[in-house]
């Protein structure tokens, strides 16, 4: 939620995942860098210095892990978003996809936003 929450323009939000998960879904306003061309592509995409955010599918993959080492090793300021698109869903923010933004109802089972009762 922290990343939710951010002030806009704090960090950039990175998609660590694949082609095919990214046309299935993410974040409305990520990058998408595959973790594997994160070496080569990342200060073309990205300036030097700025904080970088990253995520993956969520707490079963590690692929986000990999990603920010990627980052570091190239200097960049970084943090994970433990949970990745799988909690960011289920706490019922917004997803892109190619039919549009889609947010689906929060699940209060794992959502830190709970509905005013």
């Amino acid at each position: 939620m922290d990343v939710a929450d951010a002030a806009p323009g704090s960090f950039v939000l990175v998609d660590t995942r694949r082609q095919s998960s990214w046309d299935h879904g993410h974040i409305p306003g990520a990058v998408h860098l595959p973790t594997a061309q994160i070496p080569a592509r990342a200060a073309t995409l990205i300036p030097a210095g700025t904080s970088v955010v990253v995520y993956s599918w969520g707490p079963g993959c590690n692929g986000s892990t990999f990603a920010a080492l990627a980052f570091a090793e190239l200097g960049y300021p970084v943090r994970e978003m433990i949970g990745g698109i799988e909690y960011w869903a289920r706490n019922g923010l917004p997803v892109e996809t190619v039919g549009g933004i889609v947010v689906a109802a929060a699940d209060g089972l794992v959502t830190a936003h709970q509905p005013e009762v």
